[in-house]
């Protein structure tokens, strides 16, 4: 892929984030009243996280991938479980990462 060919791609993304983002802005209150509507729009973006953070994990090129992520990302859940602190949760799954990588679970 070329440069320009991929610094077209990325205005072209940018573009249309902002143009998305607008026109959220745009949408009449009437259509987003209501509580399960309200609901159901507050947890769409955990839901969309929640996604992406399972395909970063355990997704490959070949298809699941049981490495140190898992490891790591499962160690995050149980310390934020226990309401660690954020910075901590992060320092810790890293640590963790980078120990079993160091031991040789790629």
């Amino acid at each position: 892929m070329s440069t320009t060919v991929l610094w077209i791609s990325v205005l072209a993304a940018c573009v249309l984030g902002f143009v998305t983002k607008y026109l959220g802005h745009l949408v009449p209150e009437s259509l987003v009243d209501g509580r399960r509507r309200s609901r159901v729009i507050g947890l769409l973006p955990v839901a969309l996280l929640a996604g992406l953070v399972v395909t970063q994990t355990v997704g490959g090129d070949d298809g699941l991938v049981l490495d140190a992520r898992l490891a790591a990302v499962a160690l995050a859940m149980v310390l934020l479980w226990l309401r660690a602190n954020f910075v901590v949760v992060v320092f810790a799954a890293a640590a963790l990462a980078a120990g079993l990588r160091a031991l040789g679970w790629g």
